[in-house]
């Protein structure tokens, strides 16, 4: 097996949808590949973060009662006249598409971002980074040393700056997997808090940093110069701000 047949089949794997000769496959084939097999204990940590996420959301009281009351209403009426036929559609088709709205919101709490997959990755991602005891494949404060660690372990260049006279020290940067595909990891500490900055290509050039909290974690998200870069850490949102725009200029 290559990695991409154990690409094709770790999600299968991780929902329990394989037999047990192909698990097996898969389990020989991460024991000799560590790409695969950070890939998925990545898969794992998202599938126990979304098992742990709060996902239903009730409708409030008052939307009910408002949906009951137009149901009545419309028991009430009599039978639409010809000539009422567009009013009468369009009167309901209204109040469908309120409810739709307000369903959505309800659904997704907050912004977009907060619920999404990528979110929850990188959450787990930095999480076990700290369990694993596997924060760094080269540990050094030298953006010299690290930047081209990465060469040819990639298919871009991140660009990584040490950034300890602002008080965000450089640790150093590893390999990660996040979003189907492997990603820079780019480590740094802030007085006992570590930062993990995962770093990978964007079709979008320049976006404006979005955050988010999860789970008593800060995630910091934007766009820069054609690459992604997502920080996440239990550093409070103001100071991983910071470190967000020094990485954005």
């Amino acid at each position: 097996m290559n990695c991409n047949e154990f690409r094709r089949l770790i999600q299968a794997e991780v929902d329990g949808e394989l037999d047990a000769p192909q698990s097996l496959q898969l389990e020989e084939h991460a024991r000799g590949c560590a790409a695969c097999t950070r890939e998925r204990k990545s898969l794992l940590a998202l599938r126990s973060a979304m098992g742990k996420a709060e996902l239903r959301y009730d409708a409030p009281e008052s939307l009910r009662n408002d949906l009951k009351q137009f149901v009545r209403d419309l028991k009430r009426e009599e039978a639409p006249r010809k000539g009422n036929d567009f009013q009468w559609l369009w009167k309901l088709l209204a109040v469908a598409a309120t409810a739709c709205a307000v369903m959505l919101v309800l659904a997704r709490p907050g912004e977009d971002l907060q619920n999404s997959a990528m979110l929850r990755e990188v959450m787990a991602g930095h999480v076990r980074s700290l369990q694993a005891e596997h924060l760094t494949d080269v540990a050094s404060s030298d953006q010299h040393t690290v930047k081209p660690w990465f060469a040819g372990k990639l298919d871009f260049s991140p660009n990584v700056r040490d950034f300890a006279e602002q008080g965000f020290p450089l640790i150093g940067g590893r390999l990660d997997y996040l979003q189907g595909r492997e990603v820079a990891a780019l480590v740094y500490r802030r007085n006992k808090h570590v930062i993990n900055v995962f770093v990978w290509p964007s079709a979008t050039l320049e976006r404006t940093a979005q955050t988010e909290s999860l789970k008593g974690y800060s995630i910091v998200n934007f766009d820069a110069s054609g690459l992604r870069y997502c920080l996440v850490s239990d550093l409070n949102a103001k100071e991983l701000n910071e470190l967000a725009g020094l990485m954005g200029k």
